[in-house]
């Protein structure tokens, strides 16, 4: 898919990946670029900076999903790439087992990684198979593929993700559906802070900006899998080739690492 002329909606576009991924659009040429976040102020800015329009959602709410893609495709006629990208991050916490996080926790990690991609398809399918052609960029990350050391919250709702991914992919390409999967390791954004990103920054923490030009790149090779941290792929291989020997290299990987600070 090349950008240009298309209608695009981004969630969580008022920060971070999502809005350098808003940004470059417009460079592009996009129609119309559609910027959703929770915080408001942050979506009113970046849609005026790229000539767009901003929504209030809250993507655990699946009726403000569809209320928004109701009004855009009322206003613009369609929606071509839907951008899946809202995320949080939390850790594990004491005793720091993999059962520590609290059931609030993993229920919104488990709304806003997995379900709030259910709800962006549901709302948008119907008008996308009509058409014979749509396309889903839903960021997840390389923890889907591997694993986020420190929270088996994350790790586990990402690898959710990428089936729900795989799923739409296999369901409705013969629909005209194309979907990609976004798996970055550390970004530059408020999830990292000032920290090194941890197991996810041993490879270097990337910009916003370069997480938005490989985007741009996987969309023209119409490409499942968008790795900004080239390196995963190569960790992917090695975790299918011998997975006992992986998950041995993760735990030497935690024991280097030590502790998350909280």
């Amino acid at each position: 898919m090349e950008v240009s002329g298309k209608i695009v909606v981004v969630t969580g576009g008022g920060n971070g990946i999502g809005k350098a991924l808003c940004e470059r659009f417009h460079a592009e040429g996009a129609q119309a670029v559609i910027v959703a976040d929770l915080e408001i102020d942050a979506a009113r800015a970046v849609a005026s900076s790229v000539g767009g329009r901003a929504f209030e959602v809250n993507v655990r709410n699946e009726d403000q999903i569809k209320a928004m893609v109701e009004q855009v495709e009322q206003e613009f006629g369609r929606i071509d790439l839907f951008c899946s990208n809202a995320g949080i991050l939390g850790l594990d916490g004491e005793p720091w087992w993999a059962s520590s996080a609290d059931n609030a926790l993993w229920t919104a990690m488990w709304e806003i990684h997995v379900m709030a991609h259910v709800y962006a398809a549901r709302a948008c399918l119907p008008g996308m198979i009509e058409r014979g052609e749509g396309y889903f960029l839903n960021t997840v990350s390389a923890a889907g593929l591997l694993n986020q050391v420190g929270s088996a919250p994350y790790s586990t709702t990402k690898h959710a993700a990428i089936g729900f991914a795989e799923s739409l992919a296999i369901t409705h390409g013969d629909d005209g559906i194309k979907v990609s999967a976004l798996c970055p390791q550390a970004v530059a954004t408020r999830m990292v802070g000032d920290t090194d990103g941890g197991t996810a920054g041993v490879d270097g923490v990337l910009s916003a900006e370069q997480v938005a030009d490989a985007v741009v790149k996987g969309l023209a090779e119409e490409k499942f899998l968008i790795l900004p941290h080239t390196e995963v792929a190569k960790y992917q291989a090695n975790k299918a080739e011998n997975y006992d020997r992986w998950l041995g290299g993760m735990r030497k990987l935690r024991r280097a690492i030590g502790v998350p600070e909280v």
